[in-house]
């Protein structure tokens, strides 16, 4: 048996959204990150709760990047493309590369199921294929001669499939089955018969790459060099959930968070609901403007106060976000962004919530707005938005989106012991208390928690006199309330570090981009910079107020790219703000950004002699992930 070493690998798990893809690919992930490699995942799956079986839109996929190197993204194309249905190699053959592995169950290539595909010849047998190495293996007969004899029912046999495909994939890539076993035996501890079925699906697929004829190479991808120290596999929301009860930690208050289902945010109320003994208080709320008043209330009553949603939710939270921002309370609004607009696409990446971010409140009423790059970053970001909210005392809107939210990263645990405290402090003292009196540098009025002898005040959505709190309707006063509400926002500025930029400051082309599609355009930027062009990259954490850094660099370039999976929301305010020719790089598939179309972009404008303003769309043709 043939050995050899490669230095990265994609792998894309596809079938029915009954078919296990999902745990299969993150138990995967979870072998790869123990065995050292660097990874990055993409979980791609339909809104259907359970999408009719062997239907194309259906199909629920799960792709995996590992590699012996740093990595940013889930990569563009599949090398290995396991297909547990017709319907999964009809929709994802497409992406596989050229003489790539296919790995076929071939058990689900039955009449029925090739008609729902839309095909009108099976793939396997006329020569479709040839251009692939096929291993059609009958995983569906395999795995119930695996479970002959076993109690569970046909329907629960059928299940266990994946673990079939699992464990040929751990032979084909060196990986040492133990740690997985006992890994099933820990998920199925209540139900034991499963886990028994589990575990002979998958030494029966293991060893089934080990005497099946067909397969005669193992791979195997060696360790990544980390920087030192401990990791583990983690995920946005995860991550999320995590910094915000560190948040709140750092500030020395209590965390409380209120939410509505809605995919994909929702998994942030479950992880944070098994944080109850670190001080977080999690309410599922009746709806979302429900969710939003109780957030308002805890902050008023002097906590830590988050929600979270996608952009429906966001639009129902908007006229109480709009008295958050009156009342100048402290709030963390959290926004994982999906394709929109209403329902839309309920599972698939997006970044199109911006302008409503930034603007979807009636009135002037303006709020600090962040975001996340990585599935690690969100852990700082969440800390950072907690910060600027009770340090500036102002709601603060954190974007994720989709892909970042269930996509995952090794993550270096960090040293809480070094991260800086920003304790928040209450006024206590009556003596010359007014409610709008303001601090000198960031503008913030004083958090007074109700009850607090002699603070006795009042806030709420009608404009207040600029001192005293009191109810006023002269035009003088809320002109000069609205600009100092704008300046407390810009002046967050000064709290920002430094730009994450990377290239020189001044070149050929600029690209700015902001959230997820960062691993893409890093990498893109970086190739191109190895030969020899002229590009650098900033990407933004701050859209409210932009990051200062970019404004010293942005009119050195003589070409600037904008990125983002909306149709020019973030162009817009970089060409308003510093009437700069920006040119647009726009996806709104519900699929993040591939590394080549990118590059191809930069590469296009490094050619471009004239210096018209254009928009470059990714076609369907070029993009799907």
């Amino acid at each position: 048996m043939e050995t050899k070493n490669l230095e990265r690998v994609v792998i894309r798990f596809v079938g029915d959204s009954g078919d296990g893809m999902q745990l299969t690919g993150s138990e995967f992930a979870k072998a790869a990150a123990e065995a050292g490699n660097d990874i990055s995942t993409f979980p791609d799956f339909p809104a259907e709760i359970r999408a009719p079986a062997g239907s194309l839109f259906g199909v629920s996929g799960f792709q995996l990047h590992f590699s012996s190197n740093e990595i940013h993204t889930p990569g563009d194309a599949p090398d290995v493309l396991v297909a547990m249905n017709p319907a999964g190699l009809k929709t994802n053959l497409k992406d596989l590369v050229e003489n790539g592995t296919l790995i076929v169950n071939s058990g689900a290539f039955v009449e029925g199921n090739l008609k729902k595909a839309a095909y009108q010849t099976n793939p396997l047998t006329d020569g479709s294929l040839d251009k692939y190495k096929v291993h059609s293996v009958d995983i569906s007969h395999l795995t119930n001669a695996a479970l002959e004899g076993s109690p569970l029912s046909t329907k629960e046999k059928g299940r266990a499939k994946n673990f079939f495909a699992l464990g040929l994939v751990f032979w084909m890539y060196g990986r040492e089955p133990e740690q997985e076993i006992r890994r099933i035996y820990q998920q199925f501890a209540k139900k034991q018969e499963f886990g028994d079925a589990n575990v002979k699906v998958f030494k029966a697929g293991y060893h089934y790459g080990e005497t099946a004829e067909v397969f005669q190479t193992v791979y195997k991808v060696p360790p990544a060099h980390f920087k030192p120290g401990m990791y583990r596999n983690i995920t946005g929301n995860e991550a999320i959930a995590l910094g915000l009860v560190v948040g709140a930690e750092l500030a020395g208050k209590k965390l409380f968070y209120s939410g509505y289902p809605i995919t994909p945010a929702s998994s942030i109320l479950h992880s944070l609901a098994k944080y109850k003994n670190f001080g977080t208080m999690t309410f599922q709320a009746e709806d979302e403007i429900a969710a939003m008043g109780a957030a308002l209330g805890a902050a008023y009553g002097g906590s830590i106060a988050v929600t979270a949603s996608s952009g429906p939710g966001i639009a129902l939270k908007g006229e109480a976000m709009g008295l958050g921002v009156m009342t100048e309370l402290p709030v963390v609004i959290l926004n994982i962004q999906r394709g929109g607009p209403s329902t839309g696409l309920p599972t698939k990446t997006e970044q199109s919530d911006l302008s409503q971010s930034l603007y979807g409140r009636n009135g002037e009423s303006p709020m600090p707005v962040l975001a996340a790059k990585s599935p690690g970053d969100t852990f700082y970001c969440a800390i950072e938005a907690v910060k600027i909210a009770t340090r500036y005392m102002v709601p603060v809107m954190l974007l994720s989106d989709g892909y970042l939210a269930n996509g995952s990263e090794p993550w270096l645990l960090p040293n809480l012991e070094a991260l800086p405290r920003f304790d928040v402090v209450h006024r206590t003292n009556p003596d010359g208390y007014f409610v709008y009196e303001r601090d000198e540098r960031t503008l913030a009025r004083a958090w007074v928690i109700p009850g607090t002898p002699g603070m006795e005040h009042r806030i709420g959505g009608i404009e207040k006199d600029a001192l005293t709190g009191n109810i006023s309707y002269a035009p003088e006063n809320h002109e000069k309330q609205t600009k100092l509400r704008q300046e407390k926002v810009d002046r967050i500025a000064q709290d920002i570090g430094e730009l994450d930029l990377s290239g020189p400051e001044s070149g050929d082309v600029l690209v700015i981009g902001w959230g997820g599609t960062f691993g893409s355009l890093r990498q893109a930027q970086q190739a191109l910079v190895t030969q020899g062009k002229s590009v650098s990259h900033a990407h933004l954490r701050w859209l409210s107020p932009l990051e200062p850094g970019l404004a010293k660099i942005i009119k050195n370039f003589k070409r600037v790219i904008v990125a983002e999976l909306n149709m020019g929301q973030l162009r817009a305010v970089i060409r308003a703000t510093f009437l700069v020719d920006a040119i647009g790089l726009n996806k709104v598939q519900g699929m993040p950004f591939k590394v080549s179309e990118v590059t191809e972009a930069i590469e296009r404008e490094l050619g471009v002699a004239g210096h018209s303003t254009t928009t470059v769309t990714v076609t369907q043709t070029t993009a799907n992930a």
